[in-house]
């Protein structure tokens, strides 16, 4: 049996995750063979060296992708250690440990504190240097030096049908990575039901899960395009258009020189990052408009066609009070205590008031009604 030089990737195509193995003949092996053979051998190396842009996309690039945990101090799992409230990824843009990833990764309770992993294996104890609710982007800071970077190129020079890769570090595997191709540039935040953000998303049919939201988009010469976001069904994943988050850091250093350097929660100064005033509930939201409840009757999601209105719970938090009352992620509620909820912060009004929430819940062509009792901040 001929040596061979085993490389594996972990390639996540449209709903599809295998395991690729590429075995490549050394060289060797390679001399001893016949001339034909021989030329064979290297023309198929020649083949796999010409078209396996993916993986040399993915070696490029993933050095820089982080998995990012946030662990209550106040709280304890299974195993008697602080219980994990989210997680997610992010990427590093700053040789001296600055990390960009979605807010709605990191900010979730008082209490927490943010554990990073990087590629090479090492973990550190971060803090978030900065946060805007408002395009779900923030920062994190970790006491390393020469760290690998990524290039971050301009959105606006994304068209439909290009190739992108969505990378991430879920639950702490390096090298996921799902592929697929840009939908949609220019998905208005109202589109979305998403009021209040003056945004544009970038669509793409590259699966976005909890894993990767809050890593990298990056095109076919490894420069990031935009910071994963979310994945409403197979199909439809959205991304936060790098323009934004370029934005987004120019802003939060002027904020460090104007006003000295402060964290929400860490290390450096403890915080409360409860950023609203109403009560915890632990979910993330997308609002169902018109024209996304269209995409997902079509697509043959399991959104009843009796569905108007209402917000998609993209994530729950385990342990929260949404997760102890039932909800689950891919419900939609279309209610709050006999009130109609079309947009996200019809929820957030009802956190403000006291007393338990009784939501009319759709799920899976069901209709339910649950009580959370959310927790004060």
């Amino acid at each position: 049996m001929q040596n061979v030089k085993t490389t594996k990737w972990f390639l996540e195509l449209p709903s599809v995750l295998a395991a690729v193995t590429i075995e490549e003949p050394l060289e060797e092996d390679i001399n001893k063979l016949d001339p034909k053979s021989k030329a064979h051998e290297i023309e198929s190396l020649d083949m796999r060296k010409d078209h396996n842009f993916i993986a040399d996309v993915v070696e490029r690039t993933a050095p820089a992708v982080v998995y990012i945990e946030i662990k209550d101090s106040r709280r304890k799992d299974y195993f008697g250690k602080p219980a994990t409230l989210s997680n997610g990824s992010g990427f590093i843009v700053k040789e001296d440990g600055l990390i960009l990833t979605n807010a709605h990764v990191v900010v979730s309770r008082p209490y927490a504190r943010v554990h990073v992993k990087l590629y090479d294996g090492r973990t550190f104890e971060g803090y978030v240097e900065d946060v805007d609710v408002r395009t779900d982007l923030a920062t994190i800071r970790i006491p390393c030096e020469n760290l690998p970077v990524l290039r971050l190129g301009t959105s606006a020079h994304v068209r439909p049908g290009e190739w992108v890769v969505a990378m991430g570090s879920p639950l702490s595997l390096a090298n996921t990575i799902t592929v697929g191709v840009v939908s949609s540039i220019n998905r208005a935040s109202e589109e979305l039901g998403l009021h209040g953000k003056q945004m544009e998303y970038i669509q793409t049919d590259a699966a976005i899960t909890f894993g990767n939201s809050g890593g990298p988009l990056v095109n076919l010469d490894g420069v990031v395009v935009g910071i994963n976001s979310m994945k409403v069904t197979s199909g439809i994943s959205f991304a936060i258009p790098i323009d934004y988050g370029k934005k987004f850091l120019k802003a939060a250093e002027e904020r460090k020189v104007m006003e000295g350097k402060t964290s929400w929660f860490g290390t450096k100064k403890k915080q409360d990052v409860s950023l609203s005033k109403g009560r915890y509930m632990g979910v993330t939201m997308l609002p169902l408009s018109p024209q996304l409840m269209h995409e997902l009757q079509v697509r043959g999601s399991d959104l009843a066609a009796d569905v108007t209105h209402g917000v998609l719970i993209w994530k729950v938090v385990v342990g929260s009070p949404a997760h102890s009352g039932g909800l689950l992620p891919g419900d939609v509620v279309t209610a709050v205590n006999g009130e109609p909820v079309v947009v996200a912060e019809d929820i957030y009004e009802a956190l403000k008031q006291p007393g338990n929430l009784v939501l009319d819940v759709s799920r899976k062509r069901e209709k339910m009604k649950l009580t959370i009792a959310p927790e004060n901040p």
